[in-house]
């Protein structure tokens, strides 16, 4: 299974659709399919073919979809880009995955030129140009791509294979980025559960998928999908491939940062039946914006909105509740990573005690010791998450050697090990520790900043919280809890030290409390644990 053959299928079985929503612009799986076709041809003439990198740096829009898309058609890769990244970082992955096409908005062209001079590879350069900011002058060499669109015809369509790939570089967080290899048969593997509704096995073969797109239409459950995280992370774009894939439309929001009301807004103009967010760094404003409307005597209509998704950070229950209360159907709450999606799940429906609910591990996933053995549910024990099945990359692009760490053979099966800790409980589930690159190691105990961060969130008064260890003569590493508050409220120090006692072993308990204006978070809603130390550090005169 190729995902461009799949998107082609679908384009000629369900035309008129629409398969593209970004603001006032909407184009059906007609239009998108030839909007790429004609990238495509503009591609395969500055020389793009199969393995070729195609990085895209751009904001939400149409384009994104289109020219990954046009990519895939000609067998080449692409790459996504983070769009907050200056010069050095934009270099730097850029260098990495050998982007030889670098799909840019007009808006981030300075950056663009500080870096080209010292990356040979590059030799296509295509702005795309969808605000008023983006209309500045063209870069030397670079061209349009509206333009490019005009002066080619569609490519013809082609065989093509399912071990061609997709990059997804990691945010980075606590590292260098790094590129995660998926052959499209991985990720259609991983993507084939929206197919569940059906209840039969997901299409085997093109001409199947073409009959399950009509299918899922008839019975309803191929609607307008939302994701409140750009585009260019990766649960909102493998999540709107796979809505494409179904013969879904993908909604995408136009602010160039995340606005709330907007999202809302979406939903209610485009009845949207599903959505994606990542953790509570997105279910806060939601929520509040939800208050916000009702106060107003205006509440948005989000009857349509049947399930919500969730994956990558963590979602707290007192940020759920809100949603089943008003009539979403149901909340899915995903684990995995970048390296291995599907490794557990948490659902919510509205009835159900939260505060009791676990992650339940998926088939394929285990929890393992340091010597290789399975956690004993019950023993208070921790262990890393492994993850088996199809549904795994091959590894890093150009890191034998971390590639070789994170997938292991374990038994004669392949597993994917990114460093997600976590104890299982007498019942079989998972409470999840977080990952072991920012563990904190204090008086010789191991801590996990998420499982304190849930803790400090319960305070009334705290908005958000990143958990850090900084350097400390007595203790190693202090725990510290770098929190921002709600509107008008401030939070005690002393009161969050508490409440972390009343609830965890005293030696989880933060050491430090920073208060900071707001608490920085990538676009995607990840924690920033780097910028967090070095805050910390500097209010606690560490340097």
């Amino acid at each position: 299974m190729n995902m461009a053959s799949i998107w082609e299928v679908v384009a000629d079985r369900m035309p008129d659709r629409p398969a593209q929503i970004c603001g006032s612009r909407q184009t059906t799986f007609r239009e998108f399919d030839a909007r790429a076709a004609r990238l495509a041809s503009a591609f395969a003439a500055a020389g793009v073919g199969p393995d070729v990198k195609v990085a895209l740096y751009l904001f939400n829009c149409n384009e994104y979809l289109e020219s990954v898309f046009a990519a895939m058609k000609l067998g080449a890769v692409p790459v996504n880009v983070n769009y907050r990244y200056l010069a050095d970082e934009l270099r730097y992955l850029l260098e990495n995955s050998d982007a030889e096409v670098l799909v840019y908005h007009g808006a981030l062209a300075d950056r663009v030129d500080a870096v080209r001079g010292s990356l040979p590879r590059l030799r296509l350069l295509v702005q795309v140009e969808t605000a008023d900011e983006d209309r500045v002058p063209l870069l030397d060499g670079a061209q349009r791509y509206e333009d490019l669109l005009a002066r080619h015809e569609p490519a013809p369509r082609a065989e093509r294979s399912g071990d061609d790939y997709v990059f997804l570089y990691t945010g980075g967080t606590t590292g260098l980025p790094k590129g995660v290899m998926w052959r499209h048969k991985a990720l259609y593997a991983q993507l084939s559960a929206a197919y569940m509704a059906l209840g039969r096995p997901a299409p085997a073969t093109l001409d199947d998928v073409g009959d399950a797109a009509i299918d899922m239409a008839k019975i309803g459950a191929a609607g307008p999908g939302l994701a409140a995280a750009p585009l260019m992370h990766g649960m909102a774009w493998f999540s709107s491939m796979g809505r494409l894939m179904v013969g879904g439309a993908v909604v995408s929001l136009t602010n160039r940062s995340f606005d709330a009301h907007e999202f809302w807004e979406h939903v209610e103009r485009y009845r949207v039946g599903a959505a994606t967010i990542v953790g509570d760094a997105f279910a806060r404003p939601l929520i509040a914006a939800l208050d916000e409307a009702e106060q107003r005597g205006k509440p948005y209509d989000v009857s349509s909105l049947q399930m919500i998704v969730s994956g990558g950070v963590m979602w707290t229950p007192v940020y759920k509740q809100p949603f089943l209360d008003r009539g979403v159907g149901l909340l899915v709450d995903g684990l995995g990573s970048s390296e291995a999606t599907g490794a557990a799940m948490m659902l919510s429906a509205k009835g159900q005690d939260l505060s009791t609910a676990r992650f339940q591990l998926n088939p394929g996933t285990r929890v393992l010791t340091e010597d290789g053995r399975d956690v004993v549910p019950g023993s208070g024990e921790v262990g890393v998450l492994a993850i088996c099945g199809a549904a795994l990359p091959d590894g890093y692009y150009k890191d034998a050697g971390k590639t070789q760490a994170t997938f292991k053979e374990i038994d004669g099966t392949r597993y994917a090990i990114p460093g997600d800790f976590a104890r299982v409980e007498a019942d079989g589930s998972i409470m999840l520790l977080g990952r072991g690159s920012v563990c904190i190691n204090t008086g010789g105990e191991k801590v996990y900043p998420e499982e304190i961060e849930e803790i400090v969130k319960l305070h009334p008064a705290v908005e958000d919280c990143t958990v850090v260890g900084v350097p400390d003569d007595k203790w190693g590493q202090a725990i510290t809890a770098v929190v921002s508050c709600r509107r008008g409220a401030e939070a005690d120090p002393n009161d969050v030290i508490g409440l972390c006692k009343g609830k965890l072993a005293a030696y989880k308990a933060p050491k430090h409390v920073v208060v900071v204006d707001r608490v920085l978070r990538s676009p995607a809603g990840k924690a920033d644990y780097r910028w967090a130390l070095d805050v910390a550090k500097q209010a606690l005169g560490l340097g």
